[in-house]
């Protein structure tokens, strides 16, 4: 019972999730680029309006003005931006420990890297990301705050460093969702401990009759744009899980590296387009070169080579190829005899219609590996989740060995894909 529970609640909670993230990402950037597209007001402007701008939606027309530190007075009515935000993590963190921390075997912990035991594991995750925010937060307040370039820079440099050691620590997949995580709880903490807390003391000021203090204004505002730059890496790194060519290699941490880059170029396109209305269309041609690294990367050697010379046996394949000439199909047939032992005896255990794992209702995504004919139908799968990636089997819990991989790795190149009952 608690196994169907159990996928229900992550469901719910995933949905919770992307409902909330869709809310704060898209209330971000429509202020970002509404803070961007501001101009001088027309004629003659009220007393503290720096800005203006005039939008058509949904039917109406609507006028917006900005006052660069406060209105001379507080209205009735002000609208708080913060719930998305907070609403948005609390889920986040809820799916991380249901599925990470509950499921650490399965989807943190590799024994190969680091043989931790769950509280362990769980333990330096959640550290992970309070000393990121702590770590983030000491460097924005340091001298570097005056240099945005500077301060850019050395953030980046700790994030790729911080993924680093994930990567060390954890599972491919635990990594790079660890590396989003601890960058989404940077993002949080930036409205819960700085933005908000700032605009309640003008607020309070307003209020008592005080002249609010600009500095204020600007830390927050410096803070927002953070997250409006570090918001495209965050929706990769958490959609990475789904991807073993990102996750489940030894440069996971340059590839997140890379796509920091990547967002901090495409957001840069946009912040500039809104800002000036000119479109730098280098910044895609950047972003396809570093995507093509990423690409490049993915494919590199992983960090447990096949033994001796035969380890160019697992470089990346044509893919699975259906042998149209039934006598190559034959003089290969050993390779897929070998390939059906190994798949049966790591991963049916899971992958089958009544799996033998204790936990689990159904096999994960539906992929049954039980009988010759699911081995071949699967042969892509086995490929990227095997061979080109070490993601298979999480955490490598069935002891899949690198000689076997190799061996899968021949049977693939083969085109040995006729199934013989």
């Amino acid at each position: 019972m608690w196994t169907y529970f159990s996928e229900w609640l992550q469901a719910g909670v995933r949905w919770v999730h992307i409902v909330t993230a869709i809310a704060w990402i898209g209330s971000s950037f429509y202020f970002i680029a509404l803070d961007l597209g501001l101009r001088r007001p027309r004629g003659a402007p009220m007393a503290g309006v720096g800005g203006e701008a005039w939008q058509v939606h949904g039917g109406g027309f609507y006028h917006v003005q900005k006052y660069m530190v406060a209105p001379s007075h507080m209205p009735e009515d002000l609208t708080w931006f913060k719930w998305e935000s907070y609403s948005t993590w609390l889920s986040g963190f809820a799916l991380l420990f249901l599925v990470y921390y509950l499921g650490a075997e399965f989807n943190l912990i590799d024994p190969e890297r680091a043989d931790l035991p769950v509280w362990g594991a769980s333990l330096i995750g959640i550290l992970g990301l309070v000393l990121g925010w702590v770590v983030y937060d000491a460097i924005c307040k340091s001298p570097l705050r005056a240099n945005d370039s500077a301060l850019l820079g050395v953030l980046f440099v700790y994030v790729v460093a911080t993924s680093f050691v994930f990567s060390q620590l954890f599972s491919g997949r635990g990594a790079m969702l660890h590396t989003g995580a601890m960058i989404a709880t940077i993002m949080t903490a930036n409205v819960a401990m700085l933005i908000i807390p700032n605009q309640r003391i003008v607020v309070a000021d307003l209020k008592a009759g005080r002249t609010p203090d600009p500095a204020l204004g600007a830390a927050a505002k410096q803070r927002s744009l953070h997250n409006n730059y570090l918001t495209l890496p965050v929706i990769f790194l958490m959609m990475s899980n789904h991807y073993p060519l990102a996750f489940a290699t030894q440069w996971n941490w340059a590839i997140a590296g890379l796509v920091l880059l990547i967002g901090a170029v495409v957001r840069h396109f946009f912040n500039t387009m809104h800002k000036t209305g000119a479109k730098l269309w280098w910044c895609w041609a950047v972003a396809g070169v570093l995507f093509a690294a990423v690409i490049t990367l993915s494919g590199a050697p992983g960090w447990r080579p096949a033994p001796g010379s035969e380890a160019a046996a697992v470089a990346p394949a044509d893919g699975m190829r259906f042998a149209a000439d039934p006598a190559v199909a034959l003089a290969s047939s050993r390779f897929f005899s070998e390939a059906e032992g190994i798949v049966q005896s790591r991963c049916s255990m899971c992958h089958a219609r009544q799996p033998l794992w204790p936990g689990l209702a159904h096999a994960p995504k539906q992929v049954y590996l039980e009988t010759g004919r699911d081995i071949v139908l699967n042969a892509s799968l086995i490929d990227r989740q095997a061979v080109r990636s070490h993601a298979m089997p999480p955490g490598n819990l069935t002891g899949l060995e690198p000689a076997e991989r190799l061996t899968l790795a021949r049977w693939i190149q083969s085109g040995d894909g006729v199934y013989r009952p």
